[in-house]
């Protein structure tokens, strides 16, 4: 990379191409007579973190890197970390949707799940998925803030899951090798209704497991503020 220096001074109104009355100005070295003289320097190229450190202001530094971080997370196709999102607006209060959502009497009747657990941080979990017993270590609890926040990560893909509902031979393997995913429950009370919103992340990229909950979550969301709302969970089939 070079640069160019010409040696040649002129006056300020003029170094943008105008004399002082606005005509464009004649060279200052053809007036003069005087040849300019001209050196090549090679420049080396800094790099790019040492220049943001030296131009841009630490009161700035933080408005770059959130929108380099913003960039890179538009840019980011679905397939680089699945994550599933879904949010519903159900007429109740936070503290039956927080029932609803660990209550065994709510739970098994719009997702045929239990959940043996006493919902502290750091305790382990047992899922009771359609009559299946789902014990594991990594099957823990994360966060519970009653009315506000729940959070757990998911269960373990076992044999006797695979045949309650006759996966196939290849979708098993793949599934259990898959890495520890986990769900989010938020509650925000608006003004007449309870804004859920479902999280459910960690995935790997290219999962089995995002795609299938993707389309489970829906249902069970709906059927869950049907429960509420109405007293009734949706049909099994619907």
């Amino acid at each position: 990379m070079c640069g160019k220096r010409q040696h040649a001074v002129a006056e300020p109104g003029r170094l943008l191409g105008h004399g002082p009355s606005g005509e464009p100005a004649a060279p200052e070295t053809a007036r003069s007579g005087v040849l300019g003289r001209e050196e090549l320097h090679y420049l080396n190229a800094a790099p790019v973190h040492e220049i943001a450190h030296r131009w841009i202001s630490r009161y700035d530094r933080a408005r770059v890197r959130a929108l380099a971080d913003l960039k890179l997370a538009l840019e980011r196709t679905p397939m680089d970390a699945p994550t599933f999102v879904y949010t519903a607006y159900i007429r109740t209060t936070p503290q039956k949707l927080w029932q609803a959502l660990t209550e065994p009497a709510f739970t098994r009747r719009y997702w045929a799940t239990e959940f043996i657990t006493d919902w502290s941080a750091g305790s382990p979990m047992t899922w009771d998925n359609h009559g299946v017993l789902i014990s594991d270590p990594e099957q823990v609890v994360l966060e519970a803030e009653p009315y506000t926040r729940l959070s757990h990560t998911w269960h373990a893909i076992t044999p006797e899951l695979s045949n309650r509902f006759g996966w196939d031979e290849e979708l098993l393997p793949r599934l259990s090798g898959e890495a520890r995913s986990k769900v989010t429950f938020t509650i925000e009370e608006t003004a007449q209704v309870v804004k859920l919103t479902v999280v459910h992340d960690g995935f790997e990229p290219g999962s089995s497991l995002a795609e299938m909950v993707g389309h489970g979550w829906p249902n069970v969301v709906s059927s869950l503020k049907s429960l509420l709302e109405t007293g009734e969970p949706l049909p099994a089939d619907a």
